[in-house]
C-alpha cells in the first residue's frame, strides 16, 4: 500500500492538521496563459493505456462492476499476495492476487503479486528467514496450482524496502533480495519478477541495487518505484535518470513499473491526474497503478456506491483512446500538461488536459489531412471527491474551426486547476457511429510482442505469438471491443503468416467455446496486406474477443501468425 498514508497514521497527525492540508492541495496552484501544443503528426507509442491500473484496485465479488471498468481498459493491477493477511488502512485482508486474476483478464488486464502482503501489518512485520521464505515458496505454489489463471504478469518481492526492510533483523536488502529471488526462481523459472519497488526515486539507493543485482545475476524484469508527490513534476527527470543510470551499468532496458502513483489528493483530483497521465505516457513506462489511500472497491476512488465520480470520466477520456499516443509539449513540468492521441482510422484527435487554471490555449499541429475546418467539442470533469458521483461529463461548447497551415489553436477559459478537460477534434464532414477497427497493438498483448512495419495499418502490429501449453506462457492478444446492437458481425483480420503453410488460432469471446481460424501463407513476416474472415454473434455494449496461440481451455494453435487488426462489421 502507499506508504505516506501509513505514515501519516503512524505519526497521529491531528484531523485538523490533515484537513488543512487537504484544502491547500485543491486551491488553484498554477496561473493562466499557458500553451500545451499537441503534434498529431508526431506519434510515440501505440495507445496502451499504461496508467489506468490500480494497487488493490479490484476485490473479491467482482468490485468494482465489469460494466464500469471495461471503458477504462484497465491495464494492470497490483494484488495482495495468495492468502493475503494484509489489512490496508484498517480494512479487512481482501483482494487476493488468484482470486480476483479472473474478473482482470475479463477485463484484459495483467495482474502483479506483491508478496510481502502475505504479512498483515504495515510496515511489515519480519519474523524470520524460515518463515519469509516458506511464504514465498507457499505463494509460488499456489499460483502454480492455478493453472487456469494466465494473467499474471509477475511477482513483486518486497514492496518500499527503503523503509519497510529490517536491516537489523534480516540483514542488508540487496542479500534478501537476492535470496527472494532466486527462493522464486527454484520453483518459477518463468513469471517475471518485479523490483525493487522503491517508495520514491533515490538515485542512490536505485544504482547500489541494480549494481550487486546485474553482478549478482538476480536483475529484475519489471524495474518499480512509486511517484506519490502530489505534483507529477519529477517523473520526467526520474524516468530519464532511470534510463541513464541503466546505460551507465550496462543493463540491457528493463520495463518500467510504477506501480503506486499519485499523492492523496491528487489521486481523485481530474487535473493533477491529467498531468500524472501525461508524464507517465510520454516517460515511455509499461504500466502504472493509482495509489491505494483509502478504501477497496472503488479502483482507488473512481467509483462511489457503484456509480462513477468525476475522476472516472478522466479514466474514461483515456479509455476512449485509440491509435497512437501523440507527441504533447507543456511550457514547464508544472502546470497546465495533458495527453493526446490520434486516431487515423476515424480521424479522431483526443486531447486530455488539466492541471491549470483561468484561460489557457491548445494548439494542434499537424492537421494538413483533415481538410479546412474542423469540428472541436470541449467537454469538462470536476473534482468531486471519492463519495460523491458525477453522471457525465459536461458538455462546455461545439465550434467548427478553420486550419491554417495544419493547425488551430483552441483557448479555454474558466479552467479550473482540479478539473480536465478533453478537446475532440474530428473532420466537420464528420466520423464513423462507432468504431469497426482495433489495431493489435492497442489491444491487451500477453506473452507477445508489439512492432513496428510501414504495411501495417496504423504502422504497428503484434508479432511472436508463439507460446502455447503452460499458464504462465500462454500467448494470446484480447481485443476490447464496443458495438452498438446485438447482432452476428463480421470480423475480417488482417495478418501476416511467413511459415509457407497454413497456421491456426483459437478464438473466443466473452468467456464461450473456442473454435478455430486458419491463416493461409503470405509474402512474409510483417508484410501486410492479406486478411480472412469469421463470424462473432456479439451483444450490445463490450466484447472482449480472445485470438490466442496458447489459453486455458484451448488445446493451441499450429504454426504462427502476426495480427495487424481486427474489423467489425
Amino acid at each position: 500500500m502507499s506508504s505516506r498514508r501509513r505514515r501519516f497514521l503512524a505519526t497521529g497527525l491531528a484531523l485538523s492538521a490533515i484537513a488543512a492540508v487537504q484544502t491547500a492541495a485543491l486551491a488553484p496552484a498554477h496561473a493562466d496563459g499557458a500553451t500545451l501544443v499537441v503534434n498529431v503528426a508526431a506519434p510515440f507509442r501505440p495507445v496502451t493505456h499504461v496508467a489506468t491500473g490500480g494497487l488493490y484496485g479490484l476485490i473479491e465479488g467482482n468490485r468494482p462492476a465489469d460494466a464500469l471498468l471495461y471503458p477504462l481498459h484497465p491495464r494492470t493491477v497490483t494484488q495482495p499476495a495468495p492468502g493475503v493477511r494484509q489489512a490496508p488502512n484498517g480494512q479487512p485482508p481482501a483482494g487476493d492476487a488468484l482470486l480476483v486474476a479472473p474478473q482482470a483478464d475479463r477485463l484484459g488486464a495483467s495482474v502483479i503479486i506483491r508478496m510481502p502482503d502475505i504479512y498483515p501489518d504495515f510496515p511489515y512485520r519480519w519474523v524470520s528467514w524460515d518463515d519469509w521464505l516458506g511464504k514465498v515458496d507457499a505463494q509460488v505454489s499456489a499460483r502454480l496450482a492455478k493453472t487456469a489463471v494466465t494473467n499474471i504478469e509477475g511477482y513483486e518481492l518486497w514492496n518500499e524496502p527503503d523503509w519497510t526492510w529490517n536491516t537489523g533483523a534480516a540483514g542488508a536488502f540487496n542479500d534478501g533480495w537476492a535470496r527472494t529471488f532466486r527462493r522464486v526462481r527454484a520453483k518459477d523459472p518463468v513469471t517475471p519478477i518485479v523490483g525493487p519497488s522503491l517508495s520514491w526515486y533515490n538515485a542512490d539507493y536505485m544504482r547500489s541495487f541494480l549494481t550487486y543485482a546485474r553482478d549478482n545475476g538476480v536483475l529484475p524484469d519489471i524495474v518499480c518505484w512509486h511517484e506519490l508527490a502530489q505534483d507529477p513534476s519529477a517523473i520526467a527527470a526520474d524516468i530519464s535518470a532511470y534510463r541513464a543510470l541503466e546505460r551507465s551499468l550496462g543493463i540491457s532496458p528493463r520495463r518500467i513499473s510504477i506501480n503506486e502513483y499519485a499523492g492523496t489528493q491528487a489521486v481523485d483530483q481530474p487535473g493533477n491526474a491529467a498531468s500524472f497521465i501525461a508524464k507517465l505516457e510520454r516517460g515511455g513506462v509499461d504500466s502504472a497503478d493509482r495509489a491505494f489511500w483509502y478504501e477497496y472497491g472503488t479502483l482507488n476512488g473512481l467509483v462511489a456506491n457503484g456509480r462513477p465520480t468525476g475522476t472516472y470520466w478522466l479514466y474514461k477520456w483515456y479509455g476512449d483512446m485509440a491509435g497512437n499516443m501523440v507527441a504533447t509539449t507543456p511550457q514547464a513540468q508544472t502546470g497546465l500538461d495533458g495527453f493526446a492521441s490520434y486516431d487515423g482510422t476515424r480521424k479522431i484527435v483526443n486531447v486530455v488536459a488539466g492541471h491549470a487554471s483561468g484561460t489557457n490555449t491548445v494548439r494542434v499541429t499537424g492537421l494538413n489531412g483533415f481538410g479546412g475546418s474542423v469540428r472541436v467539442r470541449l467537454e469538462s470533469t470536476p473534482y468531486s471527491g471519492r463519495h460523491t458521483a458525477v453522471s457525465a461529463p459536461t458538455a462546455v461548447w461545439d465550434r467548427t474551426y478553420t486550419v491554417h497551415n495544419g493547425e488551430i489553436s483552441v483557448p479555454v477559459s474558466g479552467m479550473d486547476a482540479n478539473s480536465a478537460y478533453r478537446l475532440l477534434v474530428e473532420p466537420a464532414s464528420g466520423t464513423p457511429a462507432y468504431q469497426h477497427r482495433y489495431e493489435a497493438e492497442n489491444a491487451a498483448v500477453f506473452r507477445a510482442e508489439r512492432l513496428s512495419s510501414g504495411s501495417a495499418s496504423n504502422g504497428g502490429y503484434v508479432g511472436r505469438i508463439d507460446n502455447s501449453g503452460d499458464p504462465r506462457t500462454d500467448s494470446y492478444v484480447d481485443f476490447i471491443v464496443n458495438v452498438p446492437t446485438a447482432r452476428t458481425y463480421t470480423m475480417k483480420i488482417g495478418y501476416a503468416n511467413g511459415t509457407g503453410a497454413t497456421s491456426t488460432q483459437g478464438i473466443a469471446y466473452n468467456g464461450g467455446a473456442w473454435s478455430t481460424v486458419s491463416y493461409p501463407p503470405t509474402g512474409g513476416w510483417g508484410q501486410f496486406g492479406s486478411t480472412i474472415s469469421t463470424t462473432v454473434n456479439l451483444p450490445a455494449g463490450y466484447s472482449v474477443i480472445r485470438l490466442a496461440k496458447g489459453s486455458p481451455y484451448f488445446q493451441g494453435g499450429t504454426g504462427y501468425a502476426e495480427l495487424d487488426y481486427i474489423e467489425l462489421d
